[in-house]
């Protein structure tokens, strides 16, 4: 359906790749990858016709249609979120107007949303409509550049069912696994300047690729082994004339080798550990009744749940269901009503889009991580750079010069960076590439603390969380497991309209939750009282312990002056808050163990 045929692409003198050759057939379902700046968003343009290349040729058959989706697209909002989808069809019947619909309800919006001007919505809801009219024309061929940037899991759901049943030829960017997994059955990779063509799914590709990579490296260090040879002989017989014929032959030799390629360096081995850090208390956090209202919307209410000391947990949901907004109540950035207790000892991370905002923008990406580094880290900076996507000059730039995309990047990396003892992350992967994600999700897993993860990247919380809040309609709900045990308890979703399919049939809504009984609702509110009840006396023994423990130094100090060694009256004092002390830790024990087995 679409040839690429030798095309190359240079930028500046410099060339981004060249002799690209591939065809793209129908039913083709294609995963384009590589390391960021590789050029696949730029080899999309190039078969959507956007941008030519320096050589070669895009062949389109006549009549074949192509919908592309960028990264950013240019969006309009003179008309309601219905009225601007219906633009996809000149003369609109009563199926586009169904189809329009059911497409609309499957990226997320509401049959209320239907009806609300666009320039009500966030510019991420505003590329789901631009998604929708490109999903809605059928083209022959679907070229998209991360179209999961914007959805929600629900919403990629539905569009992996989309794409498997409606669309036709499909080539795509994603650093979703889970989604490219899903769709894709090609991997075209662009490495060193080349096009390399798998015909596998894109887990079976990483496994090839490593492969290949292997032999690239033997191959490498056969010829620098090579190269050295040729040269320590020149080096050695250059002035002999009796060797001149054999110096000239290496000499030429060397002049034909063309140098071997290797992808950039293997950073899959790279670990990186969060520095040690205090110990928190066996709650990091506990919310009773927290509700949060702007004006006479009220995003949740009645939000009660216990997050234990080592546990991680997924916010899962629909964008605008309060997910966000719960995380700025737990860190204090905005007020709301109910109690919301953070633990002892609880060292809190957070890490949002605006803490790239924070960056000194005077110093350069290295420097950033160097200041912050500590112990033997300091020895790895390099590599750990490259793992997120700073290899090479990037790591010389300044930060005031970095994308918007490369500052959060470097704000993760520098999270990792931190002692703490509870992680708040929104949305952490939405910049970062395959690696990247695997080295901060091996991190996370083996970080001893508090992890709450708010993310749409179902592969990423995959292994990671046992825990899943859902949020939406108002409410938050907790569910036990991981993420595919909750996806697959809430497995119903909206139905997708199929390619000349002419039902106007509405396909089955999600299922709701059983609403609670009002006896399990009193026995929880019972039990939340007994919980709070015992949670009042660990954070009163904690103070005591705390207070006893502070006196123990101010004692250890004065005892330590020579005047003050055979004060009996402070060392009297030294043995019976020592003992006091002890006895105050066993009741602590205790108290959390009770606190703990309420809890459960």
């Amino acid at each position: 359906m679409i040839s690429v045929e030798n095309i190359s692409v240079e930028f500046a003198a410099k060339p981004l790749f060249s002799s690209a050759t591939f065809v793209v057939n129908d039913r083709d379902r294609i995963a384009l990858v590589g390391k960021n700046g590789a050029g696949k968003s730029t080899l999309l343009k190039i078969m959507s016709g956007i941008q030519h290349p320096t050589t070669g040729n895009v062949a389109v058959p006549a009549g074949t249609t192509i919908g592309y989706l960028p990264q950013v697209m240019n969006t309009h909002d003179d008309t309601t979120v219905r009225e601007e989808a219906m633009k996809t069809f000149p003369t609109p019947q009563l199926k586009d107007v169904a189809d329009t619909e059911k497409t609309l309800k499957g990226l997320g919006f509401t049959r209320a949303d239907l009806d609300r001007p666009t320039s009500e919505f966030s510019g991420g809801w505003r590329m789901r409509i631009e998604l929708a009219k490109i999903l809605l024309r059928h083209p022959d061929v679907l070229l998209l550049d991360e179209p999961t940037n914007h959805l929600d899991i629900e919403s990629i759901q539905w569009l992996e069912q989309f794409l498997a049943r409606s669309a036709k030829a499909v080539l795509l960017v994603s650093h979703d696994r889970a989604f490219i997994n899903n769709v894709t059955t090609r991997t075209i990779e662009i490495s060193c300047g080349k096009i390399i063509d798998y015909k596998v799914k894109y887990d079976q590709y990483t496994i090839l690729r490593q492969e290949r990579r292997a032999q690239q490296l033997r191959a490498y260090k056969n010829q620098q082994k090579e190269i050295a040879d040729l040269k320590e002989f020149i080096e050695k017989f250059r002035y002999k004339p009796t060797k001149a014929v054999q110096v000239q032959s290496r000499i030429k030799q060397l002049q034909r080798i063309v140098p071997i390629e290797i992808d950039d360096i293997d950073t899959s081995t790279l670990h990186l550990k969060f520095p040690p850090c205090l110990r928190s208390g066996d709650f990091p956090l506990i919310c009773e009744d927290v509700r949060k209202d702007y004006g006479d919307h009220t995003v949740f209410k009645d939000v009660t749940l216990t997050i234990r000391r080592g546990e991680k947990v997924a916010f899962v949901g629909k964008n605008g269901e309060g997910k966000s907004t719960l995380v700025k109540c737990i860190m204090g950035e905005i007020p709301f009503d109910g109690h919301l207790k953070i633990g002892h000892n609880v060292q809190p991370a957070y890490f949002a889009q605006n803490q790239a905002q924070l960056l000194d923008g005077e110093k350069t990406v290295f420097d950033t991580v160097d200041y912050v580094a500590r112990g033997e880290i300091r020895t790895k900076i390099r590599d750990i750079l490259g793992a997120f996507m700073f290899g090479g000059e990037a790591a010389d730039k300044k930060v005031k010069v970095l994308s918007g995309g490369e500052r959060s990047r470097l704000a993760m990396l520098l999270l990792l960076l931190q002692p703490v003892n509870m992680l708040i992350l929104d949305e952490p992967t939405n910049h970062l590439d395959m690696t990247s994600k695997d080295v901060l999700k091996e991190a996370i897993r083996a970080f001893d603390g508090t992890a709450i993860i708010v993310s749409h990247d179902r592969e990423f919380l995959d292994g990671l969380v046992t825990k899943v809040y859902e949020f939406g309609g108002g409410r938050v709900r907790e569910h036990l497991g991981g993420i595919y045990d909750y996806l697959t308890h809430n497995s119903d979703y909206v139905q997708v309209p199929h390619a000349q399919h002419s039902s106007s049939e509405p396909g089955p809504v999600p299922a709701q939750p059983e609403p609670s009984t009002k006896q399990s609702f009193s026995e929880r509110k019972e039990q939340q009282k007994q919980l709070r009840k015992a949670q009042r006396a660990v954070d009163d023994s904690e103070k005591k312990i705390e207070a006893m423990e502070q006196r123990l130094k101010e004692l250890d100090q004065i005892l330590c002056q020579p005047e003050n060694a055979c004060d009996m009256t402070l060392v009297n004092e030294y043995t019976t808050t020592k003992r006091t002390l002890d006895e105050e830790m066993e009741r602590w024990e205790q108290l959390s163990a009770d606190l703990a087995s309420l809890s459960t």
